[in-house]
This record gives structure tokens, C-alpha cells and sequence, in this order.
């Protein structure tokens, strides 16, 4: 993990919510399909749930509206996610490090965002308001209406990840070794044993090397 990643929260958006924070999560890792063993794992966290997991999805939503996005047009990913399970359907089966991701996002409640580093233009992040202007092709969507969403931006200032979203710009794939996933936190959850699932899962399916954990609030 040689390339430095430095997250910052604009003061825009910090205004408007004041106890956002971001999980930053990055580790090294190999993208591979996914076993019989990891699918079972899968399902047996999807069974079960995160005490304050329906408390994250609340306060995600109230960010929404607070920001002036309607959270029931463009949904977090992680009351997407849960949403599909109560309904009785499966999530999506993308690899071993994405499966996984959306399983600790749907367990959590917390929006996840995963990037492969290698994509992200410069080595700081930035987490701001999204704008009319701004142009976002999101995995599996299309163009994406992101004005008025939390979004991160690269060093040049495109958005390459929301929590509603990913985008094409910065998606993982069957090459990615280097990873960052972005937790956004609007208030109401502990990072503590999310990340530990995480890296337990994680080292056993996906080759886990190395790990970093840390909290942007600023």
C-alpha cells in the first residue's frame, strides 16, 4: 500500500452535519470468485444484523433530507441493500471482496463505498455536497443525479463515490490489489466490530495482507 490517501470533510458539509464522519478502511487484498464456503459465511451475516443497524439507516436518511435529496428516490445503498433481503431476495454476487462488502453494509447499516486506489486521480479525498454540474456514471445505473448527495471527490474534484452509489471511475475489479472502503457516518453507529467482521472475512476469502483503520471527522 504504497500510495498515501489523505480524507477531508468540507466545511459545507460539516455545517449542515456537524457529527459526519467517515471509516477509512484500506487493505490489501486479491479479487477472486466466490466460494461455497465465503457464500455460506455470507448468508449466516445476513441472517443476522448490527443492533444499531436500523438507527445508521435512520440517520442516513435525516442527512439526505437535511442536504435536500429525497432518500426514498435515491436510497443509501445500505437501505437498498436491506430492503432486498426483507423483500426475500438475494443480494447481488459480484466477486469475494465485493459479496463481502455488501454484506457488512446490509448487516451495518452503514453505506459502504469501495475503490480500488489504483483509479483514484492524486493521493486526497474529499467528501463534499454534490452539484447540477457534476457528471456521474454509478455501477449498474447510468448517470446519476448526485446534486444535493454527500460525495467523494478526487484531487481534481470529480466524484467518484457516494453513499447511494459507486461510480464506474473508481470500481473494483478482477485486477484490484488495493482497496479503500469509505464507511459514512451520519451518527448512530461503532465502527469497532464492523471492521473487525470486516477483516476477519475478509482475511479468510480474500487473501487480506495488511489492513488500515481510521476515522476522517475533519
Amino acid at each position: 500500500m504504497q500510495k498515501i490517501i489523505h480524507p477531508h470533510i468540507h466545511a459545507e458539509i460539516k455545517q449542515k452535519l456537524p457529527f459526519i464522519r467517515l471509516g477509512i478502511f484500506r487493505f490489501s487484498g486479491k479479487v477472486l470468485p466466490v466460494s461455497e464456503p465465503c457464500r455460506e459465511n455470507i448468508a449466516k451475516l445476513l441472517s443476522d444484523e448490527a443492533e444499531t443497524a436500523d438507527a445508521v439507516v435512520d440517520a442516513t436518511r435525516k442527512a439526505y433530507k437535511l442536504l435536500g435529496k429525497d432518500p426514498s428516490r435515491y436510497r443509501p445503498s445500505a437501505e437498498a441493500l436491506r430492503r432486498r433481503i426483507a423483500k426475500g431476495q438475494s443480494l447481488y454476487s459480484i466477486n469475494n471482496v465485493v459479496d463481502i462488502l455488501n454484506a457488512i453494509s446490509a448487516h451495518s447499516g452503514f453505506s459502504i463505498g469501495g475503490y480500488d486506489v489504483a483509479k483514484i486521480e492524486g493521493n486526497n479525498i474529499f467528501l463534499s455536497i454534490g452539484t447540477a454540474d457534476d457528471v456521474y456514471e454509478a455501477l449498474g445505473r447510468g448517470l446519476l443525479n448526485i446534486e444535493y448527495l454527500p460525495v467523494l471527490r478526487n484531487t481534481e474534484g470529480r466524484a467518484f463515490g457516494s453513499p447511494t452509489s459507486d461510480s464506474v471511475l473508481t470500481s473494483i475489479d478482477a485486477q484490484t490489489q488495493d482497496f479503500l472502503w469509505v464507511f459514512f457516518d451520519f451518527g448512530g453507529g461503532s465502527f469497532a466490530p464492523i471492521i473487525s467482521l470486516a477483516q476477519n472475512l475478509l482475511t479468510e476469502f480474500a487473501a487480506l495482507t495488511e489492513s488500515d483503520f481510521r476515522v476522517s471527522e475533519a
